[in-house]
């Protein structure tokens, strides 16, 4: 069975060489002439992306320095075979690893065997598989897991403890040990399952499992262990159930839970959370008002129980949905606002208040400032926040006071510590603001950035680090996880290579980071590059973080429409972190994350004559109709970039739709901070700031985000012909 082994889709120009930032090792010298005590390796040619320079700034494009082409392209086997070889690399006279073709063949059967589900197979496959010394254990962890998984069989405890002694670490081993837990407890073994846990990579169904196994045994467990791990699965529903009828749980912990899941509108979640917290009688109540909360609350007293009043209560927060939220508002009002209790009654109001501000409604904060000190979810305070910035004059002091309603974890993140900041400044208190700007200036990202213009700074990014020695880098070569990782890669098996590589770095430092990320580089693996570089804490390598590769290319077709290079590298850093053939969860493809429809509509536009579904992960032509795109969503938006990234993400309509229910300009960055929604807003806000950082390294000069963001005016809706 024959195997696409490319991690990402090349051109003969992409692969000829292996670009690797000037600061760090040629790692294809390294392997070849074992050196030592390098401090680094100049270049011959350069692309101005991909130099970083020490001092926090960068070369210009006309000033670029050169950048030396590595050489042939060398295949991780390469590396691999490499390693017995080169000097010092392990203990001499090491023989190389040399995996059996017919074990990694065995390997990928077994793989497909799990994906079809044709077990026999896959039990007959793992003896084989396990002859390949580096992705053997897949094959016998792929059917470890599905007997773990499997309801009707026992748990194989003996198995699994044969497996955990002869891998006693490493990613498998910790993600059956989760399974496992699960699996004991489902089982009844609740000692085993408190025995096994805590794992590394835990989940919800996991840690659930694990809480409900410490209670049944006698183990003292808290409300706020519950609450704080449940997620709604069916292994967390099952241990809230019990606990719920073991008083572990009280009804104020349910009632928060319930609340906090209507307010996201998922109905069946809300339900079954309602059946936990309610009697049968009672339920028959509760379908009825989610069914039509008017109907059911004509002609009805005010409430004299508990259960009562919290029916009514989730009645009237569902009258602020639909397009009759003034008249509804009114009926609340007069009708039942002094008939439950306020903290109810404010809690109606917040209700109200969200939705007004999901919908981009002013009014929202009539709603919300109603709401009083009503106990509100994070999601909930900061649309409270959000509501008041867009005002046509913003009332600071309410800013402000709705980031105080906050819990002080909320309040310390960056998004509220700049807000506060903003609002003292606007009121007089720059010795306050400016300690809160300090507080966040050193953050690399949209707000820290903000931050440090507020402060009058002039924005710059991190020197280099000092240049990786051989040592570093032959750690992370001889790094077994990585070498894993990197296999899988080479399969283009992302959901076993990712998290394969995710948990090799774990309790890596800094250097150690830096290595690996130059390894995923070397490899072209450059989601791994920016991923692995960002968990650095004080060595800090932008080369990495903020990576441009496939030499210019993504330059030469921005230029070709006027587009600017470095918004087009924050885009796609942001969409697909430059993996060519990456595709979403909605069908988005390619580098620049294009839905089919849009790529054939782009295509005949343009006159692309020769496009094909099949070609749109091509680089060449991901990046023609994603410019081209891009660049028509910017020239509908009348050039603002902060607009034209929100309706590449949402669709062009939307930021049209936003910006007409406004009544006076405002900043960029207060339109990125309260669109409605949620990966949209992030979206934005991590493309425009990316785009900042991209620019100052292409040019080696400061740049600045506010002006980047500009400033949105209100524009009367129209009609968008781009899909």
């Amino acid at each position: 069975m024959l195997v696409k082994r490319q991690r990402y889709q090349k051109t003969p120009q992409l692969s000829g060489s292996r670009p690797i930032a000037s600061t760090q090792l040629s790692l294809a010298l390294v392997l070849a002439l074992g050196l030592a005590g390098c401090a680094g390796a100049e270049r011959t040619s350069a692309s101005a992306e991909e130099v970083g320079q020490a001092g926090g700034g960068a070369a210009s494009a006309q000033e670029a320095p050169a950048v030396a082409a590595v050489g042939p392209d060398v295949s991780s086997a390469t590396l691999f075979a490499s390693l017995g070889t080169v000097p010092s690399m392990g203990k001499p006279g090491t023989p190389k690893t040399v995996t059996p073709p017919q074990a990694r063949e065995a390997v990928i059967n077994a793989r497909e065997a799990m994906q079809k589900k044709q077990w026999d197979q896959l039990e007959a496959l793992v003896p084989l598989a396990k002859a390949d010394p580096v992705l053997g254990t897949y094959a016998e962890y792929w059917s470890l897991r599905r007997k773990l998984q499997d309801p009707t069989q026992p748990v194989p405890d003996a198995e699994m403890m044969r497996f955990m002694q002869e891998h006693p670490d490493g990613y498998l081993s910790d993600r059956l040990r989760g399974d496992w837990i699960i699996a004991a407890a489902r089982a009844g073994n609740y000692p085993l399952a408190v025995k096994l846990g805590p794992v590394v990579n835990s989940n919800s169904r996991e840690r659930c499992s694990r809480l409900l196994s410490q209670h049944l045994i006698g183990e003292k467990v808290k409300a706020k262990q519950v609450i704080d791990t449940f997620q709604p699965n069916s292994v967390c529903w099952g241990m809230l159930d019990q606990l719920a009828s073991s008083k572990v749980v009280g009804w104020a912990d349910l009632q928060a839970e319930l609340r906090a899941i209507i307010e996201t509108n998922k109905k069946g979640n809300a339900q079954r959370m309602a059946a936990i917290m309610f009697e049968p009688a009672q339920m028959v109540q509760y379908a009825a008002l989610m069914k039509n909360p008017k109907k059911w609350l004509a002609g009805r007293k005010p409430p004299r129980t508990r259960a009562d009043t919290e029916l009514v209560a989730i009645a009237l927060s569902r009258l602020a949905y639909g397009d009759q939220r003034e008249a509804n508002a009114a009926y609340v009002e007069s009708q039942w606002a002094k008939a439950i209790p306020k903290k109810d009654i404010e809690w109606v109001w917040s209700q109200f208040g969200l939705i007004a501000a999901l919908n981009v409604e002013l009014n929202a904060i009539d709603w919300y400032r109603k709401s009083g000190n009503a106990p509100l979810t994070d999601y909930n305070h900061a649309w409270q926040v959000r509501s008041e910035l867009r005002q046509p004059r913003i009332d600071w002091s309410w800013v402000s006071k709705s980031i105080q309603r906050m819990s002080k974890r909320q309040a310390s993140e960056p998004v509220w510590v700049y807000w506060q900041g903003r609002a003292l400044a606007a009121q007089g208190n720059q010795q306050a603001a400016t300690k809160l700007y300090q507080s966040i200036a050193g953050e690399l990202d949209f707000y820290g950035q903000l931050a440090v213009e507020e402060l009058g700074l002039t924005p710059s990014i991190p020197p280099a680090p000092a240049p990786l020695t051989i040592n570093e880098l032959r750690q992370a070569l001889e790094n077994p996880g990585l070498q894993r990782a990197i296999a899988l890669f080479d399969l283009g098996w992302r959901p076993e290579a990712v998290p394969e590589w995710n948990y090799t770095l774990r309790g890596m430092n800094d250097r150690q980071l830096l290595a690996a990320a130059e390894l995923a580089r070397y490899e072209h693996i450059y989601d791994r590059v920016v991923n692995t570089s960002l968990k650095t804490e004080d060595e800090i390598d932008f080369s990495q973080r903020f990576v441009a590769p496939f030499e210019g290319r993504v330059t030469e077709k921005a230029r070709q429409i006027n587009l600017d290079p470095a918004w087009v590298y924050g885009l796609i850093r942001q969409e697909s972190r430059f993996i060519t053939n990456a595709r979403s969860h909605v069908g988005a493809s390619g580098l620049m994350q294009l839905m089919p429809a849009t790529a054939r509509w782009v295509a005949k536009k343009i006159g692309m004559t020769d496009f094909t579904p099949s070609s749109v992960n091509d680089f060449d032509t991901n990046t023609i109709l994603g410019t081209n795109y891009l660049n028509m969503v910017l020239n509908d938006l009348d050039g603002s970039e902060v607009l034209a990234t929100a309706g590449y993400n949402a669709g062009p309509r939307r930021p049209v739709q936003w910006r007409s229910k406004f009544q006076a300009p405002v900043e960029g960055a207060i339109f990125a901070e309260t669109i409605p929604f949620t990966e949209t807003r992030l979206y934005v806000k991590n493309v425009m700031s990316n785009a900042t950082y991209y620019a100052m390294i292409f040019t080696g000069k400061p740049q600045s985000l506010k002006q980047r963001l500009g400033t949105v005016s209100p524009s009367p809706n129209k009609r968008v012909d781009l899909p």
